[in-house]
């Protein structure tokens, strides 16, 4: 990955949520505030708009930049997970090309940042029953060899995977928790916005 793709990866995660604000907001509906996919499309939309004439020298510095505007326009607790994520991927990559093991070390940090702050497991129902298999599947792949874009797709694969693998579990962290077994049967809104973030890398990787 260098600047460019960086680039364009945020500008893809604004399209796709952007594309699936309503579906998003729908899911949330069911055991959240209705507000995940309006507040991922306003945040996403800030931050491709932010990294779009950033004259940046690494890879570090567009994601740090996106992370920051996560943080700042992203509501409830959606703006700390994953602003703190893209702003923990910007801190390790901070060269201007990440070669495949190099970026699966930053999401594997990224991933730590959403764990110390939301103190989520897999099976919890949250985004992490994506995020965690994702980061297996990319660095696995990594480790094999895999191109860039291979790797990503592994992981947007899993990250996919994981998604579905949430609608039967009952929530065990955030506000669908509070629901008990009434969260059983929905599939968890911040996977779901997890699995896209991962497809949009996959697929603007494979077009570079």
């Amino acid at each position: 990955m260098d600047t460019d793709l960086a680039r364009a990866w945020v500008q893809a995660i604004a399209v796709a949520v952007g594309r699936h604000r309503d579906h998003l907001t729908q899911l949330d509906s069911a055991i959240g505030d209705a507000d995940h996919g309006t507040n991922l499309d306003r945040g996403f939309t800030a931050a491709a708009t932010g990294v779009a004439d950033l004259s940046a020298d690494t890879v570090g510095a567009v994601l740090t930049t996106t992370g920051t505007i996560l943080v700042s326009t992203i509501g409830g607790a959606s703006g700390p997970l994953y602003g703190g994520a893209f702003r923990a991927l910007g801190k390790v990559l901070d060269t201007p090309v990440a070669e495949p093991l190099a970026f699966a070390e930053a999401l594997a940090a990224g991933l730590a940042d959403i764990q110390k702050l939301g103190t989520a497991v897999p099976g919890d129902k949250t985004m992490i029953d994506a995020y965690a298999p994702a980061v297996a599947a990319f660095e696995e792949r990594a480790r094999q060899g895999a191109d860039f874009a291979t790797a990503a797709t592994a992981a947007a694969d899993a990250a996919e995977e994981g998604m579905r693998s949430t609608t039967p579990l009952q929530a065990r962290k955030g506000r669908a928790s509070y629901l008990g077994a009434r969260s059983v049967g929905h599939q968890d809104p911040g996977a779901t916005s997890t699995a896209l973030i991962f497809r949009s890398l996959a697929d603007t990787a494979a077009s570079a």
